[in-house]
């Protein structure tokens, strides 16, 4: 996925699908970061939640150089301080008691 939805896939016919609404839980900046994303590339999140796993799927990374810039910055703003290899490891904290 470029900036403004970059490489066209427009030019094929509609595939007609089903969605269903998840209630994922996912680590609080990446969702920020994620959010962030999809506003700037003009789609939903879901769109582009579905965009990234097609492509991982291939093997495919979905973002352009461009794009990958852009997130590299989201990911300072919302201080998103881990990569990659976080995956699998993440542990979350006990709910705060007021």
């Amino acid at each position: 996925m470029s900036a403004r939805h970059g490489k066209s896939s427009h030019s094929k016919p509609g595939l007609k699908i089903q969605r269903v609404q998840t209630g994922v839980r996912m680590e609080k900046r990446m969702i920020k970061v994620l959010k962030a994303l999809a506003d700037y590339l003009d789609m939903t999140l879901g769109d582009l939640l579905e965009g990234i796993v097609l492509h991982a799927f291939e093997g495919k990374c979905a973002f352009s150089r461009e794009t990958l810039s852009k997130i590299a910055e989201l990911k300072k703003i919302f201080n998103m301080d881990y990569d990659s290899s976080a995956s699998h490891r993440m542990v979350e904290e006990e709910a705060r008691k007021n």
